[in-house]
């Protein structure tokens, strides 16, 4: 007759869950793997396929009774590692959104609004587009690997422990936060100043033709300019975009170091 002592249970179910916490933790909030059109037992199949793939390969995990509290902080602790991987990087990509939100403003789209799965929340169609273009940028690159392959390599950077209080390492989430307002705005500054533009002109237009219907002109003008520089942006955007990865997987490699 099969059977199983307490402290093998313990080695099987910790040499399981604890991985497999933090890699769903990084489904949970990355690019693509949180995609609110994924099923979530698709996103469960996932992540367990994952963890037995690099289970093989990963560190010995800690004998830690399985019912104890201290196992249940040690789950919550990996979970919280795989949300930071994988929101550090969604940081990179709300950067695209805030963009898109400021150009879709600008050309008079605010109002086009359609159900963006990525954020689980209404968004502009100008923002829609750039952001799944971003996507597919980042699975042309392989970005959705590199970041398996980052939270893999996280258990060499940060071997499963029991939690600890790094509150400095933790603020640079907040810090990367600022990237994101900030690049947004970079990248939406020639659609703006090129708005600006055709909005001063229309202005002086009006100012010098007063019988000049400025909303059945000024609204097809400003759409015009505003798909005219969105297309010639186009083809920079690739480049731009993979500088912006880059910062996101420097980001988590400098989180993962003030971790450890």
């Amino acid at each position: 007759m099969l059977s199983v002592t307490a402290a093998q249970l313990d080695a099987w179910v910790n040499g399981l869950m604890l991985p497999l916490a933090r890699i769903l933790g990084l489904i949970t909030a990355a690019p693509l793997f949180s995609n609110r059109a994924i099923p979530v037992r698709a996103r469960l199949v996932t992540g367990l396929a994952i963890a037995l793939a690099v289970l093989p390969v990963l560190p010995p995990m800690p004998p830690v009774p399985a019912d104890s509290g201290l196992a249940l902080a040690m789950l919550a602790y990996q979970a919280l590692i795989g949300v930071a991987i994988g929101f550090t990087m969604r940081l990179m990509f709300a950067a695209i959104d805030v963009a898109g939100e400021m150009i879709g403003l600008q050309m008079g789209l605010s109002f086009a609004v359609f159900f963006n799965p990525q954020t689980g929340a209404q968004s502009v169609v100008v923002a829609d587009f750039l952001g799944l273009l971003t996507l597919l940028i980042f699975l042309a690159l392989d970005g959705h690997l590199m970041l398996i392959q980052a939270v893999v390599s996280s258990f060499e950077w940060l071997p499963v422990a029991e939690p600890a209080s790094r509150p400095g390492a933790w603020s640079l989430i907040v810090r990367h936060g600022s990237v994101m307002f900030a690049t947004g705005l970079l990248l939406a500054l020639p659609m703006v100043a090129a708005l600006l533009i055709t909005n001063i002109a229309l202005g002086v237009l009006t100012r010098a033709a007063p019988q000049l219907n400025l909303f059945a002109v000024g609204f097809p003008v400003t759409l015009s300019v505003g798909f005219i520089v969105l297309l010639l942006s186009l083809s920079t955007f690739a480049p731009i975009a993979q500088r912006i990865f880059e910062r996101g997987f420097l980001a988590i490699d400098e989180l993962m170091r003030a971790l450890a």
